[in-house]
């Protein structure tokens, strides 16, 4: 049975009450290497709650306020950002950046000084003295690695939205522009020109793709942060035409991959890695983004929304998205390194559910 609007938004309720849970929860095995590879040698609490994972699932939160105006979501993201600046923000890095991309929406609703000033050092850092790669890439440096001269995929969601954002709260079109380079060189050098899939990373000095994974978080990331990029205002036509076209690649494949039951495995081209419900919902959201935009095909929709069934059994009774994928770096020599990666519940799978679930109630009444 096809669940309805009501379900949805039963479904989204949960999510965010089991959100905060899973938010604070420590990520043992990250703060267990942290001790010994971090690269500031900072106080380790500051990365127990904000890093990538924690910024994902917040700017889930974000989109959520930001379409229904409901305060506990604006709350939530208040009491985070009170708690983890009283306790002081950690190394600058890619997926240090993440937490604040939501925050960069809320500096209106959240005016504190001590946001905007932590949001404009950040993009100027970002500007000015990120570590980069030939070509002037963004660095995939993190908290415990350097990974010199690599471009990840992540980069664009984790760090290049965020200086898109803050181009447009502080007037610096500068920044926009970096961001819009930004994108177009990650399609150069990531994204496979015979299939439409991205490849996970790409090495300036090793000139490979790795193990040449086309790893599907790693994707699904591409298929939500292109409309995302997309739906700001002021992008260059040229630049809107070119990534227009690459997503729309992306999708036209991703779609000949897809599960009859509407998941996507975690090597998207590889149905014996097994199925992730992180991967699945950022793609269903970023077809149902894009075609709410305009550059997707109405034919998309019924794929995209068979994805809803299956995510729902992966959610147990109090609401927590199980079948998610842990962290993943690298996998530098083999594809199998993804499917050895453990499952469990994690901040961004809430929110891309929370993002999925959210886009489908546009489309619902439709199909």
């Amino acid at each position: 049975m096809k669940p309805t609007k009501q379900d949805i938004c039963h479904y989204i309720d949960q999510y965010l009450q089991s959100f905060e849970k899973v938010l604070y929860e420590d990520d043992e095995q990250f703060l267990k290497g942290m001790q010994t590879n971090s690269l500031a040698n900072d106080d380790l609490r500051k990365y127990e709650h904000w890093e990538w994972t924690q910024g994902v699932g917040l700017y889930g939160v974000w989109k959520l306020y930001d379409r229904t105006k409901d305060e506990r979501y604006k709350n939530i993201l208040a009491r985070y950002y009170a708690k983890q600046f009283e306790i002081g923000l950690p190394s600058k890095n890619v997926n240090t950046v993440t937490p604040l991309l939501p925050l960069s929406y809320m500096l209106d609703e959240l005016d504190v000084p001590a946001y905007r000033d932590t949001c404009r050092e950040w993009a100027e850092w970002i500007y000015k003295d990120f570590p980069r790669t030939k070509e002037g890439g963004l660095q995939h440096i993190t908290s415990d690695s350097v990974n010199e001269g690599e471009l990840w995929d992540d980069t664009l969601f984790m760090t290049v939205l965020f200086l898109d954002n803050m181009g447009r709260v502080l007037n610096r079109p500068e920044y926009c522009e970096e961001a819009e380079y930004q994108f177009l060189l990650h399609v150069k050098y990531l994204a496979d020109r015979k299939t439409g899939l991205w490849y996970h990373g790409w090495s300036f000095k090793e000139k490979s793709h790795f193990a040449a994974a086309f790893w599907g978080r790693g994707n699904c990331w591409i298929t939500a942060a292109i409309p995302e990029f997309l739906a700001a205002p002021g992008r260059t036509p040229a630049v809107r035409k070119l990534l227009i076209a690459t997503w729309r690649h992306q999708v036209e494949a991703l779609l000949q991959y897809q599960e009859p039951n509407g998941m996507w495995h975690t090597v998207v081209d590889d149905p014996d890695s097994y199925v992730e419900s992180s991967a699945t919902c950022g793609f269903a959201y970023g077809i149902l983004k894009g075609v709410s935009l305009g550059f997707g095909e109405e034919s998309w929709i019924e794929p995209a929304l068979r994805a809803l069934e299956p995510i729902i059994g992966y959610t147990d009774e109090e609401g927590v998205v199980h079948q998610v994928s842990y962290g993943t770096p690298m996998g530098r020599e083999s594809k199998d390194f993804y499917k050895n990666i453990e499952l469990k519940p994690m901040p961004y799978g809430q929110a891309l559910a929370m993002l999925f679930f959210m886009e489908s109630q546009c489309f619902l009444d439709k199909n």
